[in-house]
């Protein structure tokens, strides 16, 4: 593997990190509101948003990896 293959594995997850993290987001938050019956307070929307980056990182990486192998393959 060259270091063509990593950049262009970087630079897909950096592409898909942010909306991937969004979508994870929004579905934690609204399924969380609905288990409580109530909006979230700031400091609980802020923990979500962690958690969904934690989430999407390893998950965005993953998938560029394979992409990216499959590709070249």
């Amino acid at each position: 593997m060259n270091p063509i293959f990593y950049l262009w594995v970087i630079l897909l997850a950096v592409m898909l990190f942010f909306p991937v993290s969004n979508i994870i987001w929004v579905t934690s938050v609204r399924r969380l509101q609905r288990k409580l019956e109530r909006p979230l307070a700031e400091d609980e929307l802020r923990g979500q948003k962690s958690r969904a980056r934690f989430i999407s990182l390893p998950l965005v990486a993953l998938f560029s990896w394979l992409f990216n192998l499959s590709m070249a393959g």
